[in-house]
């Protein structure tokens, strides 16, 4: 009997949004495109769609470039091209007008994409009619997925039921979309034979994330049950929270009696060698290592592989925050490890609340974002839900698509505190047409729209970035982002030091530093240790280290302030480069300095072969004198409060009462308020944008602004005041 044939998809987008922040760049894909070519066991290659081409404008580059120039050597041997589109979303993470959703399909398959992959994050089909009728009407294959998870709602028959309304709409294909790998086996395998037993001629391509450990068995079952095409990663990037290797799933297919292509293994190891020096070259600095690791944690929470690398940035963004505010109020601090796992309880705890949104971009953001919010909150002795963006309130409300299960009465009481409504709608409805709005801003701005309209659609899809990108602003911070990560770590010291947090710890021994007069840069360099590190310490509403440099998904590589010494102003630029270790430019001089010890009043620092200790009292009119083997000198930042002035030589206690702070590193997105304003509680007062979302800050008293003490645009950390009230 004839072995049946099943076809592999080399998921090369996805392999690298599942790893890290970043795809590699145009140059980089069109050098390894021909080898993928040469493995000779793709019929299928996935290369834009989801980040992609957001990515590609975090650079400064142009995605339509990148998009055509990619898929052509992959067009020109047959091999067919699919992009990953979320439907009422498109290719950003909220609601798509139907026209720019319309051009998104023509400009896509103008550009070489053969295959529009198409999900509803909620399932629902509403959302999936329009991707369909789109994708066809621009030629292009339209494939429908069915976003999988595991719950008592999830079932065999929710699925087939789907698929059946998608079919009806002309899905040509259907793929199970198990982005979170949870899918159990033996329950994928029924499906698949649900679908081709009544749709007998439609394509079915199943797509697993590895991270809890299923996907193999799952691959096996689906390919038992009759399915097509099945998604596969390569080394460096396979397993993890990535995909399973072709090598693996190709062997052990051919073992159970299909016809799968050969590789060549001499163009697979110069692929994965191409692959590596791009890791080497700069990616590698972006992808976490616990998102290489299997780990069946990942099961309870079903939380997607795809967005385990911004998951960790945004763990680490906010830990440091979180421990400051248990200790604050007398509880045990945690690791990192705890804290994940406290994460994933979280999730379980809210996502039924929530009405069980499948866990696929974007609405495993929110789920996430709102899980992580409330454990920032709840460290503070706050109530949970007390932060929830935009975004994941029109989730809440319907806006985005019917949810698969009951909201909590919570939630729903929440939205009637708030006075919002809950939309029944098509959610498409609520969404008016923009493409000439943005069309009329291009020509007044002498922009062009580009072959096919396709700069139009980059500007209308992704406004935003694509500012950025013509403004040079993006290609100027991924630069500055990126010499920031590939500075040389300074030569580690082997003298003594301890958290700046820790006063207890005993200071090192002085006998062998420095000694005699020193001249008025070190005197500098010692105040704005003390200074920046302090500012951090001292405040309850602050992380115990300042670490603005390593905030959530984003990068404040340099940072500016002014300070005065004995009577003029100078401009100090600050670049932190690993650890305690500093460089601040002033008087167009770098000075690299490395903090050895910090406590309330003093701090011992090494500036190249010397080291040096320094007090700190305060002086008058906001100077603080520091003191540095028998030399005073009188300095202050002019950037810092008046109190601020005082709390860096004593305990100054702040009113949080007084002033509102960012419970999230993230970039200052809109200010809505000024001084004077009167204001009411639970009015929001600041956009933060973080974790992918507009995060509103709300004050929690009635009262009248004093001070708005951020500008748009400015990035800031966990814990930075924002506002002062009246």
């Amino acid at each position: 009997m004839k072995k049946r044939q099943i076809k592999f998809s080399l998921v090369y987008r996805d392999m690298w949004q599942s790893s890290g922040k970043y795809v590699p760049r145009i140059d980089q894909l069109k050098k390894i495109a021909p080898v993928i070519i040469d493995m000779g066991c793709f019929a299928r290659v996935e290369t834009n769609g989801g980040a992609f081409e957001q990515v590609n404008l975090l650079y400064g580059e142009n995605p339509n470039t990148a998009v055509r120039e990619w898929t052509q050597p992959f067009n020109d041997v047959g091999i067919q091209t699919h992009m990953l589109e979320r439907a009422l979303n498109g290719i950003r993470m909220f609601p798509v007008p139907a026209d720019v959703r319309r051009l998104m399909y023509k400009v896509k398959k103008a550009q070489g994409t053969d295959i529009s992959r198409s999900f509803c994050g909620l399932n629902d089909h509403r959302n999936l009619e329009l991707s369909v009728k789109y994708a066809k009407e621009a030629g292009m294959i339209s494939q429908a997925a069915l976003s999988i998870t595991h719950s008592a709602i999830h079932t065999v028959d929710y699925y087939a039921e789907l698929a059946d309304r998608v079919i009806e709409y002309g899905a040509d294909e259907i793929c199970l979309k198990d982005m979170a790998g949870i899918g159990r086996p033996a329950s994928l395998g029924e499906l698949v034979s649900r679908i081709k037993k009544k749709h007998p001629h439609i394509a079915i391509q199943y797509h697993g994330h590895s991270g809890p450990g299923f996907s193999v068995a799952s691959m096996l079952e689906v390919a038992r049950a009759g399915a097509d095409y099945i998604d596969v990663a390569m080394e460096p990037l396979s397993w993890g929270m990535i995909h399973p290797d072709v090598i693996t799933i190709q062997a052990m297919l051919k073992d159970a009696g299909f016809d799968v292509p050969e590789i060549n293994m001499k163009a697979y190891m110069e692929a994965r060698a191409l692959t590596q020096s791009f890791m080497d070259d700069f990616l590698g600095y972006f992808i976490d290592p616990k998102n290489m690791l299997l780990s069946s944690l990942m099961v309870g929470s079903g939380l997607p592989g795809g967005m385990m690398g911004s998951l960790m940035a945004d763990l680490k963004g906010v830990h440091d925050g979180i421990n400051y505010s248990l200790k604050a109020n007398g509880k045990d601090q945690i690791s990192q490890d705890e804290l994940l796992i406290k994460l994933f309880d979280e999730v379980a705890y809210v996502w039924p609340k929530l009405g069980y949104p499948p866990l696929v971009t974007p609405f495993s953001q929110y789920v996430k974002n709102v899980a992580l919010l409330n454990l920032v909150q709840l460290s503070k002795g706050e109530e949970r839900y007390s932060i929830i963006d935009e975004n994941t309130w029109n989730m809440i409300l319907g806006k985005a698509g019917k949810l698969p299960g009951p909201l909590a009465p919570e939630l729903i009481a929440l939205a009637k505190k708030q006075n919002r409504e809950f939309y029944t709608g098509v959610p498409q409805d609520a969404c008016p047409d923009e493409l000439d709005k943005f069309r009329k801003e291009m020509l007044d701005n002498g922009w062009d729209t580009g072959p096919d309209d396709e700069e139009l659609f980059e500007f209308a899809m992704h406004e935003t970035q694509y500012r950025d990108y013509k403004s040079g602003l993006a290609k100027k911070r991924f630069e500055e982002e990126i010499a920031k990560k590939r500075m040389p770590a300074p030569t580690t010291s082997t003298t003594p030091k301890t958290s700046v947090a820790v006063k207890e710890d005993q200071a090192p021994n002085r006998n062998n530093y420095t000694k005699g007069a020193v001249e008025n840069q070190v005197a500098i360099l010692a105040y704005l240790l003390h200074s920046l590190n302090k500012e951090a310490s001292d405040k309850s509403y602050l992380d115990p280290k300042h670490d603005v440099w390593n905030a959530i998904g984003y990068w404040r590589n340099l940072m500016s302030l002014q300070i005065n010494f004995q009577g003029a102003d100078h401009e100090i630029e600050i670049n932190k480069s690993q650890d305690d270790n500093y460089q601040f430019i002033f008087d167009d001089v770098e000075h690299d300095c490395q903090l050895i010890y910090m406590n309330q009043n003093e701090v011992d620092f090494k500036i190249g072969n010397n080291t040096y200790f320094a007090s700190f009292t305060k002086a008058d009119d906001e100077m603080i004198k520091v003191s540095i083997n028998g030399g005073d000198f009188l300095i202050r930042r002019n950037d810092l409060l008046d109190t601020e002035h005082t709390a860096a030589v004593e305990d100054a206690a702040v009113n949080e009462e007084n002033v509102i702070v960012s419970p999230i590193p993230g970039r200052v997105f809109k200010i809505l308020v000024k001084p004077g304003d009167v204001v009411k509680k639970d009015d929001v007062v600041i956009v933060i944008d973080a974790m992918k979302m507009e995060n509103n800050i709300s004050i929690k008293r009635d009262g009248k602004i004093a001070k708005v003490l951020v500008l748009l645009d400015d990035m800031v950390d966990a814990g930075a005041v924002l506002v002062e009230i009246e």
